[in-house]
């Protein structure tokens, strides 16, 4: 026993063994797993002997980054290495190669890089580089971090004061999902899991509408990316408050993509679009990079029958959203969350993805918003940051994810989709009218 545990680090929190079990879900399709970007577009070459100096400083305050990912018994662990592996790579664009094209294939490559969950690093670093483009991909595996956290550590590697970057720390508490969950009461733990429960039995009774076609099987991820001016954005943000609200921004993407997809392929079998989202139960000021995942599930589901009133719509939308946090379902779903981490990955990734009436996928796309990431002001490395975009693989179906976030005053909308599932065409013809929608424009 003693030999068993030697070398453990942590144990995954019940987040991490959420995101562990779309990992393996993903796994199973032939796919690479639950692998995620976060990409810097910069305005020239970073000085890379300081960048890899800082990664280094990084690794070694973080040793969780160069952990291994094993099972032990029925749990999952992060677990020392026997031996160091390389976690920085600098890919410079051949004189002779086309510049986008070699991004874009190295992009490709890195997000879609098959190994064995237990030798594929936590995390890597890319540096993509050439006369014109220049990209710093920082690439993880889910069940590692959650998006704000890989905000964290590039924040990280973007702050030049020492005294600064000390302030970046291990969390001194446990896992935010169990110390939530201590609040509570064995007995209000019950009445809080028999209420999630309950309200995902209440999602089930409409089968999600599905864009995916269920006889292809996935071949790889490929991405998408758009982005709106200004004015633009400054518009789309105008009428998400109208709609929505201050804090229901989320809300106003998804209802938007709904439409989007709704008009584009009208004749799509089901009763109504489901969308899982995250909660986050992070700190707004937390500096704590390496931590897992923070995170609970919660679901936007809006009938078909409502989708062409707008107003209809965004009422919906909003009104389930004050129902989930009055009646606490959104914490509702942590005690789910403990009770499935004992599960089997295969039950757990089951429980997740089916409905539990239909037995058929309950997800109509994936969607995640990172708002405004905090690394305005920050340069790299003598670089400037011009923009940034996302990645995530994602079971299929549904095979298709929206991530979004703003930067320099300009939305950006990731579009991450499963070939031949979807492709660039179809991708192209959806944005067109989720453009029309975010911005109210009349058919």
């Amino acid at each position: 026993m003693i030999k068993n545990t030697i070398n453990i680090i942590q144990k995954l929190n019940p987040a991490d063994c959420f995101t562990l079990a779309m990992d393996e879900e993903i796994r199973q399709e032939g796919m690479p797993g639950s692998l995620c970007g976060f990409a810097l577009e910069l305005s020239n070459t970073p000085d890379i002997d300081e960048l890899s100096v800082r990664i280094e400083e990084f690794i070694t305050k973080f040793p969780l980054s160069t952990a291994s990912l094993q099972q032990r018994g029925k749990q999952f662990y992060w677990c020392k290495r026997e031996s160091s592996y390389q976690t920085f790579f600098h890919h410079p664009c051949p004189e002779q190669e086309d510049e986008e094209l070699f991004h874009s294939n190295i992009i490709d490559n890195v997000i879609n890089h098959l190994e064995a969950r237990e030798t594929i690093a936590p995390i890597e670093f890319h540096l993509i580089t050439g006369n014109k483009k220049n990209v710093f991909l920082l690439r993880w595996i889910h069940p590692f971090c959650d998006a704000r956290g890989a905000d964290l550590i590039l924040k990280y590697l973007c702050t030049e004061s020492e005294s600064e970057r000390q302030l970046f720390d291990l969390p001194k508490t446990e896992a935010l999902v169990n110390l939530q969950l201590k609040k509570y009461k064995w007995w209000q733990k019950i009445s809080l899991f028999i209420k999630g429960k309950r309200y995902i039995e209440q999602l089930d009774q409409l089968q999600s509408i599905i864009h995916a076609p269920l006889d292809k099987a996935p071949e790889k991820l490929s991405m998408a990316v758009f982005r709106l001016n200004e004015e633009q954005t400054r518009t789309i943000t105008a009428l998400s408050r109208k709609h929505v609200g201050l804090t229901g921004t989320s809300l106003y993407y998804i209802g938007c993509f709904m439409r989007a997809l709704n008009k584009i392929e009208p004749e799509k079998a089901g009763d109504a679009y489901c969308v899982p989202y995250a909660f986050n139960l992070r700190k707004q000021k937390s500096i704590s990079p390496v931590l897992g995942n923070h995170v609970c599930a919660l679901f936007a589901q809006a009938p078909r029958t409502i989708l062409n009133n707008r107003e209809q719509l965004f009422s919906h939308l909003k009104q389930q959203n004050m129902n989930v946090i009055r009646q606490k379902l959104d914490y509702a779903f942590l005690p789910i969350m403990w009770a499935a981490s004992w599960l089997s990955l295969k039950k757990h990734g089951e429980h997740l993805r089916q409905s539990f009436k239909s037995k058929t996928e309950r997800s109509s796309f994936w969607f995640s918003d990172t708002g405004i990431p905090d690394l305005s002001g920050h340069p790299f490395f003598k670089a400037d940051i011009t923009q940034l975009f996302h990645l995530c693989q994602v079971t299929s179906p549904p095979g298709l994810a929206l991530l979004n976030c703003q930067y320099n005053k300009q939305l950006t909308l990731s579009y991450n989709y499963v070939e031949p599932l979807f492709n660039k065409k179809w991708i192209e013809k959806l944005h067109k009218q989720v453009v029309k929608e975010l911005l109210e424009i009349p058919d």
